[in-house]
């Protein structure tokens, strides 16, 4: 983004940039997740990893001009978006289910400390190494990631029912229809893109917030940009911890409920400290709402179509930001930062409560056995593979 801003002075073309780096790839998420499920996990993670350190390499050597540049961030960001569904996909092969909950906190805490401090790191090293050293430092990161994953064992894909070989596309296509028809994950996917879908404004709508209804400095935006944050990452370490003694569906829904109503709440507050505790606490409830979706996911869909699912649940959460991006460009446009605020949250919150009234009543019926009670009351989890490899086929 600085090396575009510097050589362009344009915002447009840093507009670009975010485009093909954040949204474009979630358009092949259909592919992405059929990749997962098609070829060794620990393979295509290890794939991944170097070949998004190789195109940072090149793009540190070579700093190009703006068009093969959006190219190399494209082929950059597809690789991430194939090397994240196979990253969750292969959880449940690396633990025991009952330990399902504090591994994928223990994920999102990792992965969420790291995405904090890394701004940070290259805010350190760049009045010394500059522009080039430190996308060589990023791509370095990258190798170092592939590496590590040579210690994983194994995790090949599970064979289909019939044994028949099929095409990448008609992975993709049989994906999609598993979404369609899987009425338990339908409700999940549809419910975590409408919250997305109604508060991803938020990032914009805090700035205006801050600067305009507080008239407040450039401290205070970073200051309540920075709540959810860390509320976010105290919440993942908050979960590693108790997650498993919530059961999963009621996990979830909160998450939906906090999320949501703290965005209506920002919008209701009188100053940056009051928004600032609201944001705060939200973070909790993304953070919930993650770890509850990908232990749900995990525990309910076949290992075979796990990948895919992933795949295309994250794909759609990209689609489903970009969208509130736009749409709440406009309602900012027209009202203000404290109404968008209000209308996000009781829209997320109008989902949450759709979510509540199917989602139990669709698992009871939908999952058989112990898998339903593995979901409903995470706090039973006893561990029992063979009963749950049975529930999954």
């Amino acid at each position: 983004m600085l090396h575009v801003a510097d050589t362009t002075g344009q915002a447009i073309a840093v507009s670009l940039l975010l485009l093909v780096g954040d949204f474009v790839p979630s358009l092949l998420s259909p592919i992405a997740g059929a990749i997962s499920d098609r070829f060794d996990l620990k393979r295509v993670m290890i794939v991944c990893e170097i070949a998004q350190g190789v195109i940072l390499l090149l793009i540190a050597l070579s700093l190009p001009p703006l068009p093969l540049l959006l190219v190399l961030v494209g082929l950059r960001a597809i690789a991430g978006q194939v090397f994240l569904p196979a990253s969750r996909a292969a959880v449940p092969g690396l633990v025991r289910d009952k330990d399902l909950e504090t591994a994928n906190s223990t994920l999102g805490f990792g992965t969420n400390t790291a995405e904090a401090l890394g701004p940070l790191v290259a805010a350190v090293l760049f009045p010394f190494i500059g522009i080039r050293g430190v996308l060589l430092v990023d791509a370095v990161s990258f190798l170092l990631a592939g590496a590590l994953l040579l210690r994983l064992k194994s995790l090949p894909p599970v064979p289909a029912e019939d044994g028949e070989k099929s095409s990448l596309l008609q992975d993709a296509k049989s994906g999609l229809g598993y979404i369609a028809s899987a009425k338990v994950v339908r409700i999940i996917a549809l419910g975590f893109c409408a919250v997305v879908a109604f508060n991803g404004v938020d990032d914009v709508a805090l700035v205006l917030l801050a600067k305009v209804t507080f008239a407040a400095g450039d401290s205070a935006v970073g200051l309540l940009l920075g709540a959810v944050g860390i509320g976010l990452l105290l919440g993942y370490a908050l979960m590693t911890r108790y997650s498993t003694r919530v059961p999963l569906v009621v996990l979830l829904i909160a998450g939906f409920a906090v999320s949501s109503v703290g965005n209506l709440l920002t919008g209701l507050t009188w100053a940056v400290a009051a928004a600032f505790a609201t944001q705060f606490i939200r973070g909790f409830g993304i953070a919930a709402m993650d770890v509850a979706t990908n232990t749900m996911l995990q525990r309910l869909v076949p290992p075979r179509m796990l990948g895919r699912v992933f795949g295309n649940l994250y794909g759609a959460i990209g689609v489903a930001a970009a969208l509130s991006y736009v749409g709440g460009g406009f309602l900012l446009d027209a009202t203000s930062a404290p109404v968008t605020l209000v209308i996000a949250g009781a829209g997320g919150t109008l989902a949450t409560v759709l979510v509540a009234l199917t989602l139990p009543k669709v698992l009871r019926e939908n999952t058989p056995g112990q898998g339903a009670e593995n979901i409903e009351d995470s706090a039973q989890n006893t561990g029992k593979d063979t009963e749950l490899r049975d529930v999954r086929e």
